[in-house]
């Protein structure tokens, strides 16, 4: 293990082991600390806390990248350089699809890009794409785990906006989009896989659904992200992820 710390993380290099979860959250981070045996902290630094420990006999870590893909897609750089290879984010996401409703786990195959990180980091049309033997080992894991409600796999949309502004030419449409079969919109998703695609490394994501925008646009009065029955989605997901990770050591 080298001595040098990276620059935004604080991580030390060669210190992160191969399976990762990452969630936005430092909050739940530390709370997927729990799910470890003999967790500790290995770094902090702004909004990326990083919790170091073993699940079933497989070193894990656990960092948190905070909101937004920009910021997230440095945690996820820095991870790769200290030592990543296969990062499962495990984050909350809005339904679409009038299926996909609060409680619901969303297995992200693939994300619209529709963010200004990956304009400027890979060329027009690139595919922002989760490694597909990770994401069957998350609907393999899922499936075991008989959660008790409904697991969606598919597409969703990544974006940079929470609450809405004006509608432009770029604003995406929540009713169209339903139409392309979108399952959710979420945050961070894009970022992720093409830095796996950038760096070689496995990527893929299992998202706890926290309400439907379809018909409920995201305000400040409407979001509840704290409900029972998201905390409840959370722990399956953090569980199925795990597991999943385990599974292809």
């Amino acid at each position: 293990m080298s001595n040098q710390l990276l620059p935004i993380t604080k991580l030390p290099v060669g210190a992160v082991p191969a399976s990762v979860l990452v969630c936005g959250d430092p909050a739940r981070a530390e709370k997927t600390a729990g799910f470890l045996q003999n967790p500790r902290l290995l770094s902090q630094n702004r909004e990326y806390h990083s919790y170091i420990g073993e699940f079933q006999g497989e070193e894990v870590l656990v960092c948190s990248h905070g909101v937004g893909s920009a910021g997230a897609a440095i945690a996820f750089e820095e991870l790769v350089a200290a030592g990543a290879k296969r990062m499962v984010r495990i984050g909350t996401c809005g339904g679409i699809m009038p299926k996909v409703k609060d409680g619901d786990l969303v297995i992200a195959t693939s994300a619209i890009a529709n963010i200004g990180y990956v304009q400027e980091t890979v060329p027009p049309y690139f595919p922002a794409v989760a490694d597909v033997e990770l994401s069957m080992a998350l609907r393999s894991s899922a499936d075991a785990a008989q959660y008790g409600r409904p697991v969606h796999m598919g597409m969703v949309i990544t974006r940079d906006t929470f609450y809405g502004g004006l509608n432009t030419f770029l604003t995406p449409s929540y009713d169209l989009l339903a139409q392309a079969n979108v399952l959710a919109v979420e945050m961070e998703c894009a970022a992720l896989f093409v830095v796996g695609a950038l760096r070689q490394v496995a990527t893929a994501a299992i998202l706890a659904v926290d309400g439907n925008v379809l018909n409920t646009p995201e305000s400040m009065d409407d979001y509840q992200p704290h409900r029972e029955v998201v905390h409840e989605a959370v722990t399956a997901e953090i569980e199925i992820a795990l597991a999943a990770l385990v599974a292809l050591k």
